[in-house]
């Protein structure tokens, strides 16, 4: 079953982009794009954000959070109908290396520092690897719903 907040329109809206993002060329260069940010051999989408959290005692904020991880799942279903089950992939490693100052390809060594982890697949028909992923960069900023595309292997 999938989450009531990310609708079938929005699931829809989320696969197109995701597939969007598997046909498009990277760029040479890192910069924005009207969905997030690309860079040599990825892509990153905004799929949702939630508001601000300046205000509050912590409880809508956990709140979001449990309903963004439920929608990543959700759309994980309908992707894992695609190419199987995703892998679970911990950032945190990832996160570790990079403070300690090694140098780690993008996008993974980036998303390291807002996103715990990642549902991870790699797509057949195109060889490249998505991953739905949870962002928050602090505890006040809004949750985002992450679609990443990447020719670059997880470290």
């Amino acid at each position: 079953m999938l989450p009531a907040l990310l609708e079938r329109m929005d699931i829809a809206t989320c696969l197109s982009l995701i597939d969007l993002l598997c046909a498009r060329e990277f760029p040479a260069a890192r910069g924005r794009t009207e969905h997030g940010e690309s860079g040599p051999g990825y892509h990153i989408a905004a799929l949702r954000t939630s508001e601000e959290f300046w205000d509050g005692d912590g409880g809508e904020r956990d709140e979001t959070r449990a309903q963004f991880e439920a929608d990543r799942d959700g759309l994980a279903e309908r992707l894992g109908a695609r190419w199987g089950r995703p892998q679970h992939f911990s950032l945190y490693s990832v996160l570790d290396r990079t403070v300690a100052g090694e140098d780690l390809a993008e996008p993974w060594a980036g998303l390291s520092g807002h996103v715990p982890d990642v549902h991870l697949w790699r797509a057949p028909e195109t060889d490249r690897w998505i991953a739905l992923g949870v962002s928050q960069w602090a505890e006040e900023l809004p949750f985002q719903l992450l679609g990443i595309v990447t020719e670059t292997d997880p470290p």
